[in-house]
């Protein structure tokens, strides 16, 4: 009987401890703060490079490269028209972020696509009629695919290329489905489009460069 009470209070001992130590290691353990661990290391406004100057066709069949976004704020994102994965969903975010946009003429959205031998100006003006994209809001860019892969990939550093081959015919187009902040020619943040918090810090940290002077 005493050595059962021994052990009981033995028990009840350690555990009281190790209630403590926790109690004591939560109130002296540094918390994670806004901007801190929190953020994505690829957001909050930093210097990601530059994005080179490219020279393409807008969905209006006008000639439109880097000159046209001179001095603006810009969100870019790469999809294509047969995208059956990501791409509707970019859109429809886009469609989103021109709507939250509206009073901000002068920030503009653009989508490029990974698949200009298929995606002409008429067909991404179809598809941009499918999300109400404002033709002066929101761009639509086709061109050589050559350059718009180097684009992507040297300019951007996203992902773009064809899956690869099964030995059956695949049309499927791998690629990012990140947004890209730009400020005139530097690259500020990549935030994931399919990620609701992400979208968020897209919009506060594109209101801090409205906020700024920029525009």
């Amino acid at each position: 009987m005493a050595c059962r009470t021994f052990l009981l209070r033995t028990v009840l001992a350690l555990l009281l401890f190790t209630l403590l130590v926790l109690a004591v290691w939560t109130a002296v353990s540094p918390r994670p703060k806004q901007g801190g661990w929190n953020e994505k290391p690829l957001e909050g406004l930093g210097a990601f490079g530059t994005v080179p100057d490219f020279s393409l066709t807008e969905r209006s069949e006008k000639p439109f490269g880097l000159v046209d976004l001179r001095g603006k704020i810009w969100i870019a994102n790469f999809i294509y028209t047969n995208c059956k994965d990501t791409c509707p969903l970019q859109s429809a975010e886009m469609a989103g972020l021109q709507n939250d946009l509206a009073d901000k003429v002068d920030v503009k959205l653009v989508s490029i696509s990974v698949d200009p031998e298929r995606d002409t100006p008429q067909v991404l003006s179809r598809y941009a009629e499918r999300f109400k994209a404002d033709p002066d809001r929101w761009l639509f860019l086709t061109g050589k695919k050559k350059e718009i892969y180097h684009l992507a990939q040297e300019g951007f550093r996203l992902s773009a290329a064809p899956a690869p081959d099964v030995g059956q015919e695949n049309d499927e187009i791998l690629h990012s489905s990140r947004f890209v902040l730009v400020d005139g020619q530097q690259i500020r943040g990549y935030y994931e489009s399919n990620d609701a918090e992400a979208l968020g810090r897209l919009r506060r940290d594109l209101k801090k460069l409205v906020q700024r002077g920029k525009l």
